[in-house]
C-alpha cells in the first residue's frame, strides 16, 4: 500500500511533498525524487523544480494560508 501523500506550503518557501509521487514535466519526462522532496516556489532556484534555499537569499514572502 502507497503511502498518502501530503503537499506542506511552507511560510515563505517551497513545497513540501512527502509520499509515493510520480513527479513528470509537461514533455512526460520523469524527475527522480525521494520520498520527500522541495519544490520551489520563488522561481529562483538553480536546481528547478526542486528547491535550493535561494529563497532565504532573496527574502521571497507568501501568503500561503487558505482564506
Amino acid at each position: 500500500m502507497s503511502e498518502k501523500v501530503t503537499i506542506k506550503v511552507n511560510d515563505n518557501g517551497s513545497y513540501r511533498i512527502k509520499g509515493d509521487v510520480e513527479l513528470v514535466d509537461s514533455e512526460g519526462n520523469v524527475f527522480e525524487t525521494k520520498s520527500s522532496f522541495s519544490l520551489c516556489r520563488c522561481g529562483h532556484s538553480g536546481n528547478k523544480p526542486f528547491c535550493g534555499g535561494t529563497h532565504k537569499k532573496i527574502g521571497f514572502e507568501s501568503e500561503p494560508r487558505a482564506k
